[in-house]
């Protein structure tokens, strides 16, 4: 029985093969090949008798079958017996050998199971395939195949029959005429060769060790000569190849003299190929087996075809491998082992044929050459070892070629000499040093490289190259000693300046390695090393590269770390030193970047370093030196300005460390007769080492100019010092720029005390003498830009280093008024149109220090000075646009920053001047000079006069200080000047105004007395505002000038009040028409005083009011019409608002702003909407209109009046102010807007208003709509935010709480998240709230008594109602709503029981009786079509039993599990979701053997449901089988439901199942019927993943099963149901089912 059964199950899958899906398919094979492991023979046999049986059957299905076949006997092929063997075996043979014709999925999938079994029963097929294998008959096709499978499968067992098999094929070659068939031939002759070969090499292990090469040469001689003559000149390219790979191997098993006697046809037939075939690797290897295969015999026929091998075989490897192209690239390793195997056995005739073709013109050439030659220097080293210096002689020329190509294979071939001793023989160092330069290779990757960029960039070949570098000093040690200390003689020489950073680099790890090596030793010996550079020149080198630090791959760090590492060679004394501060320096470069480092204090840090160096030192045998080489190594740096710039300032740091006066003057003499003038940085640097050198040299310094001053050189005469006798006028400018700068930089560095008293009499004469020229006795002022500038910054060092000196309040400068005229005279000179120089700035820098030395400047010159520079910065065009500055790019940058300085230098010069006089009188004398600019009529000049005016305001007030209380006599008049401009059109202006004003005030308060940290309250509220002025915004603008004025108004003293009206006036006439509506905020409302008797006419008012509005729309206007509407409001509240209930609707935005004003005062804003909340409670909410249009139907119209209260609320509650008023009524209000939102669900506009709507809305997207159940809800939110209660208003706003009241369909869950943020964040307004709600329980309206039932429903999810004493009110209210005649009223009153239990959950016993049969009767509900009541009872009960005990629900328990059961597989996720929850809770209550039984026929269920569409119910399966787990009786099951189904985790649902059903199987086996039947009813699921699962349980099941239960199974009934299940139309579905049928064979 057992035995048919199993031979069903097998039948039923591969009667499924026939199936199209892949997936399918492989399941199938899987499903057979596992009911083979349980009993191979038994599914082998199957198998066999299956396609004997179906011999029609399609040979796709048949190769599933004979793969799974295949499998089987591969694993169980040690526990095979021979019959079965048999069996296999013929089978295989007659599936293979059935069609004469080639199909090749089929025969080879027999094959394969040939060549299976053959692992061990290599005679058994062999038996049966020589049958097949018959002389005289060609044999089939997969029968050679299989042979030669078997012979790479089985070595051992195969070759013995080799020989009589060679002896039948080799008749047959002559009869094989079609070229498939001679295909196979030869794959079997390569194979058969390839297998004796493995033979032969391990006969120690081999079964016959007699065995010899000699057995098979005669018949491989044979075979050879009809591949080699006949087949290989056949045209099909397949067969040609076929016969090369077999070639190779069989050429290793001739006899050695019929080799020899070959190889003059073979090596040139094989080279012919190459011709032929695009595709070469098979052609190479045969080609590398043969000459491996000559070699060894000694062939002496080799060195006659030498050359032309050479020539077939080099131009292959001069073409360029593609990667894409895995072929490509293992035919260009055969090519090179060929050549191994050539230069082994001829070395001297390979390199001459290689090296001569380094000279080819042809750059692929080169490169293959290249290759070659570092393939045979890697590969065979022994016998190139005495031809080294012959290739390091031809590599002479490679080292010359510019091609990138070349240059990278130079640089392979360079890095394989170093690991083979080359580079240790003499011609290394041209090596070594070609290396070096490729590292000092510019950086020009394209910016859209070629597709082989990496080859073509020289970028490519630095990286290489640099790698190179960097592995030859880390890891072959035996280039120590070549390298160091080699490789600093390519510190110095600018060529090589790209390569520093891998040069440092290898060379610290070099000495590192040296000085591990022998710690005594010196790190660089001279004596032996005569080129190695100084270490005056390696300290001068390193340094001055450091100063840019991050060029060249952070050049700047190696610089220093190779500096620290030589410490001991540069001077013994310096190693602590350069320890402590060198890595303080590459500390600093590491936390910075390129774009992060100052490089000014950078440089600074440089040369503090070099100074604390010089004084460790201090040794003037050492320092001179120093100062040579570095005066030596100047023109090194002729095109790096930065370099040479700091080199510049280091030779004068170490000139002031020299001690040798005559070396001094020479170095600064050549120095000023080498310069290049003509460069700025050059210019820059010289002054920076005068300066430098000054500070102990300063009459050295001094002197030294002045012999050049007193020299000819500026006369244009034949007696001009040769050095400037080619300059032309334009140079010499230069050269007496440089010389006024120096004098600069000298005054800025020496000593204060010793330079004050040579200004005058040395250094300005000098400087003067230099700028100004003579022509006919007339003084000429020359106009060469840079002589402007460097006369201006010398002299404003000058003026700096005077206020600098100790001495400064004594010292005179009689100059001063000369030197600012002249400066003067510079500004005056520049266009006011444009700036393009700095010569206003540094101008204006230079006044800013002169103006602070005595003697004081005369009102007139000050005067001049301040006109000059104020019209020269504020009168400047504005600057350019975004657009134009994208456009011009750096040169609009360039104005950009230069305008800024100016700016800020004009600022400082007027701070400098009212510093000399800090009074009222000083402050009104500047702003006479500003007021024109501050009132100007273009908005640029404006903003910089105003942003000028409050710098300079903040000066004044920073540096007063008041000793006596004195008058502020024109606060007014500046107060006037400022204060309207707090509304100027442009944002910067008005923030800047605001800032004057600030200041103003503050300085008043000083002159008043008080300290000047003293902090007035209304003053400081001025900064406050100016927030509100960074958008034109009138209301805002408005509101600030009003806070302003009344600032204003209690600041300024009484006698100064009447100048500052008539100031003000004035600026009502201003042309900007914001400042002039500023104006306004003095003026006083007549109706405070007179508004009571005006009752008849407020109507009228309010009626022009509105037309003026409409009329005019400024902003100063709309502010004095809402203060009217107050006034008149708080005398005749009735009257207005009446009034304006009859605008019409909607309301307009002039109507909107008077409602508004209405909220300014709390007690008459509480009367007010208590009059507006009795017109909407007295009114009904809407009126039934018949809709003719629609048959007998009707629509809710809404009423008028109680419309416009809404919106008049929502206006009076919008205002910030009414706040007071909302919190005063907020009971009646939020109840009266809920009820109202309520009765406005669905309701229309009257047809008036509906029309008006249209039009609004197709005029204007954004306007609000006029919907009346959207104003009631926008009502609402703006009376909860003005209520205190914002965070309910965000609350609900953020959950979409809003939209849904106005959703009829969803308007009770919008009503729910009110009562829920309502209950979280305002609980103590609930008790009056649901006073004035209960009424509404009996409200006639639907809507009423929804949303009031939705509302307490919600209020019961909390337990602010318990803390209220208000539970057993609403719960009786709830309860007293079970038998409303709304199905939805009744539904949210069990929602509401049932949140009881969160809400309140220490009542629920308490009430536990009558909530429990409130749910059951919910359950059992007649009137509820869609279950709805049945969910929410399901819901609420869940969440009661979690604080019920076991006696409040045993009665009920057996009856609500049996009650629930059907919605498990309800259509409706909800009902599924609730159903599978309330059951996991009632398994708390189960014990006892009659709730077990419910556990358990939900069991399954709950498991198939992990796998339902829909996450909320998974969620709830994971939970109800956690509930389960420990009622189950089984812990292991527990714990995985407890470990597995936790709500966060994902779930690996086939392992898991699994593991359930092992432990399912474990605990209940006899269930194993009954669990399968449950699975087999969800076989026809519409959900696929549930189809798919229920076949899958069952397999588990059947797994883990003992042997003992599996009789309980109808295995019929089974194999029914899963093989119609098999024929599902969804793939996931048949594999699942096949995967079962496989796992069947346990139960079989």
């Amino acid at each position: 029985m057992t035995e048919s059964r199993i031979k069903r199950l097998a039948t039923t899958l591969m009667d499924a093969t026939t199936d199209k899906d892949p997936l399918v398919q492989e399941q199938i094979y899987n499903a057979l090949c596992h009911l083979g492991e349980s009993e191979p023979e038994e599914i082998l046999n199957a198998c066999d008798e299956y396609l004997r049986q179906h011999d029609k059957l399609a040979f796709p299905h048949r190769v599933i079958i004979l793969k799974a076949m295949e499998t089987i006997v591969r694993n169980n092929i040690s526990h095979l017996d021979k019959s079965m063997a048999k069996v296999v075996i013929f089978l295989a043979s007659q599936e293979m050998t059935k069609s004469k014709e080639v199909i090749r999925d089929w025969q080879q999938a027999a094959s394969n199971v040939l060549v299976a079994v053959g692992q061990r029963f290599i005679n058994k097929v062999m038996e049966e395939v020589l049958t097949k294998f018959q002389p005289g008959i060609l044999p089939h096709y997969f029968v050679l195949e299989t042979f030669a499978n078997l012979s790479v499968a089985n070595v051992f067992g195969m070759v013995p029959f080799l020989n009589s098999i060679l002896g039948t094929m080799l008749p047959m070659l002559g009869m094989a005429k079609q070229d498939h068939l001679k295909v196979v031939f030869c794959y079997a002759l390569q194979h058969f060769s390839e297998s004796i070969q493995e033979y032969l090499a391990n006969l120690d292990k081999a079964p016959d060790p007699t065995v010899r090469k000699d057995t098979f040469s005669n018949d491989i001689f044979s075979a050879y000569e009809v591949l080699f003559n006949s087949w290989l000149q056949h045209r099909e390219t397949k067969l040609r190849l076929a016969v090369v790979e077999a070639l190779g191997p069989m050429t290793h098993l001739m006899p050695a003299e019929k080799l020899e006697e070959q190889l003059p046809k073979l090596i040139p037939g094989i080279l012919g190929l190459y011709k032929k075939h695009t595709e070469t690797f098979y052609i190479s290897k045969s080609l590398c087996q043969i000459l491996e295969a000559s070699v060894n015999i000694g062939s002496r026929s080799l060195d006659v075809h030498l050359d032309s091998l050479m020539a077939t075989l080099h131009p292959q490897i001069c073409v360029p491998t593609d990667p894409s192209v895995p072929l490509s690239v293992k035919n260009h390793t055969e090519v090179l082992r060929c050549f191994t195997v050539l230069a082994s056995s001829f070395p001297d005739r390979v390199l001459a044929f290689l090296l001569p073709k380094l000279e080819s013109s042809n750059e692929r050439t080169r490169v293959g050459t290249l290759l070659i030659v570092r393939q045979i220097i890697n590969s065979a080293p022994s016998q190139m070892e005495i031809k080294k210096p012959f290739i390091l002689s031809a590599m002479k020329l490679p080292l010359q070629d510019n091609n990138n190509k070349v240059k990278r294979a130079v640089v392979q071939v360079i890095s394989a000499m170093a690991h083979h001793g080359y580079l240790e023989q003499p011609g290394g160092e041209a090596l070594l040093e070609f290396l070096i330069r490729q590292c000092a290779l510019s950086s020009d990757t394209p910016k859209k490289p070629p597709p082989d960029a990496d080859d073509l960039s020289s970028d490519g070949v630095r990286r290489i190259s640099v790698n190179t570098l960097f592995l030859l000093s880390t890891t072959v040690e035996r280039m120590n000693h070549i390298l160091w200390p080699f490789l600093l003689e390519f510190l110095l020489p600018m060529p090589f300046t790209n390569a520093l950073t891998p040069l440092c680099k290898s060379l610290i790890c070099l000495a590192t390695k040296k000085r591990e090596e022998d710690q005594n030793a010196s790190l660089i010996r001279y004596d032996l090393n005569g080129n190695l550079p100084s270490p005056y020149a390696i300290t001068t080198r390193l340094l001055v590269v450091s100063s840019d630090p991050y060029l060249g791959d952070c050049r700047g760090t190696s610089a220093l770390r190779l500096l620290n590492v030589v410490s001991c060679s540069v001077h013994p004394t310096l190693e602590k030193l350069w320890n402590e501060k060198i890595p303080l320096l590459v500390e600093h470069l590491e936390e910075n970047t390129e774009n992060s480092l100052i490089q000014k204090e950078w440089e600074e840090k440089l040369l503090l370093f070099l100074q604390e160096t010089l004084k460790t030192v201090w040794d003037n045998a050492w320092i001179c030196p120093l100062v040579l080489e570095m005066c030596r190594q100047l023109n090194s740096y002729n095109g790096a300005p930065t370099e040479k710039n700091f080199l510049y300032k280091c030779i004068g740091t170490t000139l002031g460390a020299c001690g040798t006066k005559d070396l001094v003057q020479k170095q600064l003499q050549e120095l000023l007769e080498t310069a290049r003038y003509h460069e700025e940085a050059e210019r820059e640097g010289l002054a920076s080492c005068f300066g430098l050198c000054a500070i102990h040299h300063l009459e050295d310094t001094l002197a030294k100019l002045e012999d050049f001053v007193r020299s000819d050189v500026f006369k244009k005469s034949v007696g001009l010092f040769s050095i400037f006798k080619d300059r032309n006028e334009n140079e010499v400018e230069k050269v007496k720029s440089t010389l006024i700068l120096c004098y600069g930089y000298v005054a800025a560095n020496a000593p204060k005390e010793l330079v004050l008293s040579r200004i005058e009499e040395d250094i300005l004469k000098n400087i003067f003498q230099y700028f100004n020229t003579k022509v006919l006795g007339i003084k000429v002022e020359p106009k060469d830009l840079t002589l402007k500038l460097c006369l201006i910054r010398s002299i404003c060092m000058i003026s700096q280093a005077i206020c600098n000196g100790m001495k400064c309040g004594d010292f005179v400068f009689s100059r001063k008024a000369e030197l600012v005229a002249q400066m003067v005279e510079f500004i005056k000179a520049e266009p006011l149109e444009v700036m393009r120089t700095p010569i206003r700035q540094r101008a204006m820098i230079t006044c800013t220090y002169l103006v602070i030395l005595e003697p004081h400047l005369s009102d007139p010159d000050r005067t001049e000075l301040m006109d000059t520079c104020l019209a020269s910065v504020l009168a400047l065009p504005p600057p350019e646009a975004a657009k134009e500055r994208e456009e011009n790019g750096g040169e609009a940058l360039y104005k950009e920053v230069l305008y800024g300085d100016t700016i800020n230098a004009l600022k400082d010069l007027l701070k400098s001047l009212l510093q000399r006089n800090l009074t009222p009188h000083g402050l009104q004398d500047m702003f006479a000079h500003l007021g024109p600019w501050i009132k100007s009529s273009k908005a640029h000049e404006r903003e910089r006069a105003v942003e000028v005016s409050a710098s300079l305001l903040d000066f004044y007030l920073t540096k007063l200080n008041v000793s006596t209380v004195i008058p502020f006599y024109n606060l007014g008049v500046l107060m006037a000047l400022f204060s309207p401009r707090c509304s100027d059109a442009l944002a910067a202006v008005r923030q800047r105004a605001v800032d004057c004003v600030y200041t103003l005030l503050s300085i008043q308060l000083c002159y008043e007395g008080f300290a000047r940290d003293h902090k007035d309250e209304m003053v400081e509220g001025l900064k406050a505002l100016k927030k509100g002025l960074e958008e034109p915004d009138f209301t805002v603008l408005f509101h600030t000038c009003n806070n302003i004025a009344m600032v204003i108004g209690k600041r300024v003293p009484p006698d100064q009040l009447m100048s500052l009206l008539l100031a003000m006036f004035e600026g009502l006439a201003d042309p900007d028409k914001n400042c002039s509506r500023a104006a306004t905020v003095m003026i006083n409302s007549l109706l405070k005083e007179r508004g009571g008797v005006l009752q008849e006419k407020v109507p009228d008012i309010m009626s022009i009011i509105h037309s003026k509005l409409e009329e005019v729309d400024e902003e100063h206007l709309r502010k004095a019409a809402q203060q009217t509407v107050y006034i008149l409001a708080s005398q005749h509240k009735s009257v207005v608002v009446s009034s304006l209930l009859s605008s019409s609707l909607p309301f307009d935005s002039h109507t909107c702003a008077m409602w508004r004003s209405l909220a300014t005062d709390p007690a008459l804003a509480s009367q007010i909407l208590e009059q507006l909340l009795e017109k909407i409670n007295r009114d009904v909410p809407y009126k039934e209109s018949k809709c003719f249009l629609l048959g007998s139907g009707s629509e809710r119209i809404a009423t008028p009046l109680p419309l416009a209260a809404t919106c008049a609320l929502y206006e009076i509650m919008s205002a910030p102010e009414s706040g007071t008023a909302v919190v005063g009524l907020y009971p009646p209000l939020f109840v009266t807007l809920l009820l109202r939102i309520s009765s406005t669900v669905g309701v229309q506009l009257p047809k008036n208003l509906q029309s008006k709507e249209r039009r609004s809305n197709n005029h204007n997207a954004t306007s609000r709509s006029l919907h009346p159940c959207s104003w009631a809800v926008e009502t609402l939110k703006v009376m909860l935010i003005r209520g205190g209660s914002e965070e309910v208003a965000k609350v609900v706003g953020s959950t979409g709480g809003w939209e849904l009241m106005a959703s009829p369909e969803r308007h009770h869950d919008g009503i729910a998240l009110l009562a829920g943020a309502m209950a979280r964040h305002a609980g103590p307004r609930l008790p009056l709230i649901v006073k004035n709600l209960i009424p509404t329980l009996s409200s006639v309206f639907d809507s009423q008594r929804i949303t009031t039932t939705a509302f307490f429903a919600e209020l019961l999810n909390n337990n602010v109602v318990n803390d209220l004493i208000l539970l057993e009110t609403m719960m009786d209210n709830m309860t007293g709503r079970q038998k409303d005649t709304c199905l939805l009223v009744r539904m949210l009153a069990l929602r509401g029981l049932g949140n009881i239990a969160s809400g309140s959950p220490d009542k629920v016993r308490k009430h536990g009786a009558k909530l429990l049969a409130s749910m059951v009767n919910g359950m059992d509900d007649k009137d509820d079509p869609h279950n709805l009541i049945a969910l929410e009872a399901m819901s609420g009960l869940s969440k009661l039993l979690d604080h019920l005990e076991e006696r409040d629900i045993q009665s009920m328990l057996l009856h609500i599990a049996i009650r629930i059961r059907p919605f498990f597989d309800s259509e409706q996720p909800e009902l599924r979701q609730s159903s599978i929850v309330l059951f996991g809770n009632l398994t708390k209550f189960s014990e006892g053997e009659a709730f077990f039984e419910q556990i358990f026929n939900g069991l399954v269920t709950l498991l198939l449901h992990l796998q339902d569409p829909k996450p909320e119910v998974v969620k709830a399966c994971k939970f109800a089988l956690r509930m389960c787990g420990p009622n189950m009786g089984c812990e292991g099951l527990c714990d995985m439901f407890l470990n597995h189904l936790r709500e966060e985790r994902s779930l690996h649902y086939g392992e898991f199942m699994n593991n359930v059903c092992k432990h399912l199987m474990q605990t209940y086996p006899e269930m194993l019927n009954r669990l399968i039947s449950t699975n087999l009813f969800y076989f026809k699921s519409s959900w696929v993943d549930i189809r798919a699962a229920a076949p899958m349980f069952i397999g588990f099941l059947v797994l883990h099963v003992d042997e003992d239960h599996c009789q309980q199974v109808d295995l019929d009934q089974l194999l029914s149901a899963l093989n119609l299940l098999l024929k599902d139309p969804i793939p996931a579905v048949r594999v699942k089912v096949a995967e079962t049928l496989g796992r069947l064979v346990r139960i079989l």
